[in-house]
């Protein structure tokens, strides 16, 4: 099968869509749960499912972002129930990707990425940054029900629409890692598939663990989510519009609109004091550039440089009657921590403020960012402002990135376009570990 490489970052979405998903028609769950765990080498968020027949688990990072379920399939992958997807079937011609998508053949011994008239798309490992060609297909996928106390049966998907790279793509992930695991604004998502095939509300809810010891958890579905001891985490989230980018006329993105969660930064705030910013930045463009996203792949929120700079000056400002100390990459503004104190959230720093506006525009949100998720211990004696410089004309000039969404609870409503955040769920006495999974439902 012709298949190819290249360094750039791919955002497809298509949203008007469906697809023909079948599943388990005696018992159909409420909610679907995966727990998440972090690697502590590459600080990515892993998870499992179980896929293929016979049933395998399969470890993939998460991919907040990401249009597909990709999984590595050159490399011993056996299963009786795979089924290429064919070319000029609505499967192919509805999938994101149009128009970077084509038709495959293969001269070899038939079997998965080796069939005839199949349907390749390209899929992005974006951790690294790169594009491939990947066979579009079907198998049966398992995962464990909820009904949000604890975990419940496991149920199946017969026709989980996937797609099937190469082992080359895995460059980049976490030991053991076959696949990425993409919960993107697409209909081919993790998300998506679930409530079609399911017919549950098209919701989905993750909590990051900033330990790799203990699992943080992901919802598909509505709530509650309760988290011990007994707090439905669900009831204490603020809401702001999900924004919908504009199709991009950036290489590699053409045509196709962002499979990304953009939300409306309005400022940024130290201390309750605002940053002088560039608030054109905060606005996406019609190519495409510009705005706030959120991202799993990323382990530290990455900031465009003027505003990284306004953010570093302004928290040193707040922080001065602590010595700094000599930087540590990927950081730039490192303190003496033995002059810090500790508190409930963490080093006791100055609050970053991000601004967002209510899900109905009358209100204004504020996300606190405290200790435990604006800084990080690099080494004994050093605490580093965990925001990185992204450079001076990034595709977006604001990521929000994995070290800042930890113990936060994030809940995505696809169907409103709503994008819901706690405060730090250390405030409410529990954290994204503290989901029962031992318990069943």
């Amino acid at each position: 099968m012709a298949s190819y490489s290249f360094h750039l970052l791919m955002l497809c979405s298509i949203l008007s869509v469906t697809f023909p998903i079948t599943s388990q028609a005696s018992f159909r769950p409420k909610a679907l749960v995966l727990p998440v765990t972090k690697d502590s080498s590459t600080l990515q968020y892993l998870t499992a499912l179980h896929q293929r027949t016979p049933l395998v688990p399969v470890k993939l990072t998460l991919d907040l972002g990401g249009e597909f379920l990709w999984v590595e399939c050159d490399r011993g992958f056996s299963s009786a129930t795979y089924s290429p997807v064919h070319c000029r079937s609505a499967s192919c011609s509805q999938a994101p990707g149009a128009p970077h998508k084509y038709c495959s053949s293969c001269h070899s011994r038939a079997g998965p990425l080796c069939n005839n008239d199949t349907c390749t798309v390209h899929v992005d490992n974006t951790v690294i940054g790169t594009i491939t060609g990947a066979e579009l297909a079907r198998d049966v996928l398992s995962v464990q029900s909820t009904d949000g106390l604890g975990p419940g049966r496991a149920v199946s998907v017969p026709g989980f629409l996937f797609s099937c790279s190469r082992s080359f793509h895995l460059e980049g992930l976490a030991s053991g890692v076959l696949g990425m695991a993409g919960l993107g604004r697409t209909r081919t998502s993790l998300p998506s598939q679930f409530s079609a095939s399911f017919s549950f509300a098209r919701k989905f809810a993750i909590c990051l663990s900033p330990s790799s010891s203990s699992s943080g958890v992901a919802f598909f579905g509505d709530g509650p989510y309760m988290m011990l001891p007994g707090i439905d985490v669900s009831r204490s989230l603020y809401f702001t519009p999900l924004i919908a980018t504009p199709a991009s006329d950036v290489p590699g993105h053409v045509g196709n609109p962002s499979s990304e969660y953009y939300i409306e930064l309005k400022s940024i705030k130290v201390n309750q004091n605002p940053v002088p910013l560039n608030l054109s930045l905060l606005v996406i463009n019609k190519q495409g550039y510009g705005g706030t996203k959120i991202s799993t792949v990323d382990p530290y929120t990455v900031l465009e440089t003027s505003i990284y700079k306004a953010v570093v000056g302004a928290f040193a400002k707040e922080l001065s009657t602590v010595p700094r100390v000599a930087p540590i990459k990927p950081f730039k503004a490192c303190f003496d921590s033995r002059n810090i104190s500790s508190t409930r959230t963490g080093p006791a720093v100055p609050t970053i403020n991000l601004v967002f506006p209510s899900r109905d525009r009358k209100r204004i949100w504020h996300w606190g960012i405290f200790g435990a998720n604006s800084m990080v211990q690099v080494k004994e004696g050093v605490l580093c402002l965990g925001f990185v410089d992204g450079g001076l004309d990034p595709l977006t000039p604001v990521v929000i990135g994995g070290h800042q969404l930890e113990d936060h609870f994030l809940q995505f409503d696809l169907a409103s376009s709503a994008f819901g955040f706690s405060s730090s769920l250390h405030f409410r006495q529990t954290t994204c570990s503290k989901f029962n999974f031992t318990t069943k439902a």
